[in-house]
């Protein structure tokens, strides 16, 4: 339980909070004096260094075998938690389209609540690599959109059709495995 993969993860799921705290409440006083450019940048930077955790927890796990039962609800919670903070906040400041975003989270509540009832039915529906691969289009759109780079939009509705794509291939994975 007590493990260095399942330290990143918890370590990503305060970042959440943070980085969601530097993009929303600009105003308070502890922000006095300082430019919202260098809120984007502390945002950004912990939004970085928050998805290397991602990778490194997951490597960590499989190379060392310290998969754990703790891990396998930590991690994904983080990425959750880290997406919604970046997306939320983006849309926030008008940076992120709202059918985006909602598309975006829509999709993983839905598919967070079929992964639930899968593991009632004793089902494994693991992360595929489509999910990965949602994932970090995900974590470039919010990182262009933190930065204000040009494609920053374009590379958020191309995360919007890999979520929506590999909800489908869990879809898919349950009703094949529950055979309904």
């Amino acid at each position: 339980m007590y493990n260095v993969p399942n330290l990143l993860a918890f370590i990503r799921l305060l970042m959440a909070p943070l980085m969601y705290m530097l993009l929303v409440d600009r105003d308070w006083s502890i922000f006095a004096g300082i430019h919202y450019s260098w809120l984007d940048y502390a945002a950004a930077f912990l939004f970085v260094l928050a998805s290397a955790t991602d990778f490194f927890d997951g490597y960590i796990a499989r190379t060392f075998d310290q998969v754990t039962i703790l891990g396998k609800i930590l991690d994904p919670l983080a990425d959750k938690m880290l997406t919604l903070a970046g997306f939320l906040g983006l849309m926030l400041l008008g940076r992120a389209d709202p059918w985006a975003i909602y598309l975006i989270l829509t999709r993983e509540l839905f598919i967070t609540g079929l992964r639930v009832s899968a593991v009632s039915q004793g089902i494994d529906i693991s992360a595929s690599w489509m999910g990965k691969v949602k994932t970090v289009s995900q974590m470039f759109a919010i990182g262009f959109l933190l930065m204000e780079w040009p494609g920053g939009t374009l590379l958020l509705w191309i995360a919007v059709a890999l979520t929506l794509y590999s909800g489908y291939e869990y879809v898919r994975d349950f009703f094949r495995k529950t055979a309904i």
